[in-house]
């Protein structure tokens, strides 16, 4: 038997609870993991909470992250003993995911622990920080470099804004920080934020074109602070998009990708291949300073995820949240 959160959904509705499941309820993999930390997600919160239909499939785990150690495995690249990360691959949605002390995987989604990280580090990274990873390294690829200008990071407190923000300082980049918790400014600043903005400045419509300030963008929030962030970014520029915490629409124009030549880069976190989570991993062992993650991350019991997942939704979450799993 094993703790795990399951959501069930029958003809009364749907429930979400702590449960203790038989192993014989795993799904099928070649990869079984004794898991010890995992995540609360904005995806996870929006499972949990029903507020948007992201599982796919009833009963489900959730969670989109884990870290632990392989206990068995018939897959060529994996043995007992293995220390491993999960991030995305549907796990949560349409697979049995991380919230849960054991979890069977397929072990082509798995990559290894990095050694600089335990697996609570990784967790208080987690899809969020991988996707950040992502972002930087795609800004870079584009040839983006700090001598252009700043770059500002939407959703600023949240997880992926958090890193984002930690890794671009790192790398040299001068950080505009959009937040809509002003309160969170000595927050931002630790990171590596050199400006701080009222996220008030660029999530109402606003003209196609706008003057040019940011050399680059990471954008977490999509709606019109993305098609805003695009109006102001400045020529040859480029906009690492990867998240939708305003909406999932775009009311933009062209004109800042056919009169300034701005590009517009799509980061997708959860079906990425193999060699590009482990550069993204890579990019994180090597300039992501580890003493952050515990200003970035606070922790939280198995039992205590289905009431934060409401407080993540209703916007009173800052940075990460680790789950021990065995506690």
């Amino acid at each position: 038997m094993f703790s795990a959160v399951l959501l069930e959904k029958d003809g009364s509705g749907r429930t979400a609870r702590l449960a203790e499941l038989a192993e014989e309820r795993l799904p099928e993999g070649d990869v079984t993991v004794d898991v010890e930390y995992s995540t609360l997600n904005y995806k996870d919160g929006l499972a949990i909470t029903g507020s948007s239909p992201v599982v796919r499939n009833f009963p489900m785990v959730p969670g989109i992250d884990l870290a632990g150690v392989v206990t068995e495995s018939t897959h060529a690249d994996w043995k007992r003993g293995d220390r491993v990360v999960l991030n995305g691959w549907g796990a949560g949605e349409t697979r049995w995911g991380g919230l849960a002390r054991r979890a069977r995987l397929e072990g082509d989604w798995l990559v290894p622990l990095p050694a600089v990280f335990t697996g609570r580090d990784a967790m208080a990274i987690g899809t969020a920080g991988y996707t950040a990873s992502l972002c930087v390294d795609a800004l870079l690829a584009h040839g983006t470099r700090p001598e252009q200008g700043e770059v500002l990071v939407t959703g600023a407190t949240g997880g992926v804004g958090s890193i984002a923000i930690a890794l671009l300082a790192e790398a040299g980049f001068e950080v505009a920080a959009s937040t809509g918790k002003p309160a969170e400014e000595a927050y931002l600043r630790e990171l590596g934020a050199t400006t701080v903005l009222d996220r008030a400045e660029l999530s109402e419509g606003g003209k196609p074109l706008q003057k040019e300030r940011w050399a680059a963008v990471v954008d977490t929030a999509g709606s019109h602070t993305l098609a805003n962030a695009c109006a102001r970014t400045r020529y040859g520029g480029a906009v690492a998009a990867c998240g939708l915490a305003q909406g999932m629409d775009f009311p933009a124009s062209v004109a800042p990708f056919i009169l300034r030549g701005v590009s517009l880069l799509g980061i997708d976190s959860v079906m990425a291949p193999k060699a590009r989570r482990l550069a993204a991993w890579e990019r994180l062992s090597r300039d992501l300073d580890v003493r952050l993650l515990d200003t970035i991350a606070r922790e939280i019991a198995l039992g205590e995820v289905i009431t934060a997942a409401d407080r993540l939704m209703k916007g009173e979450v800052r940075g990460r949240i680790v789950v021990d799993v065995n506690r």
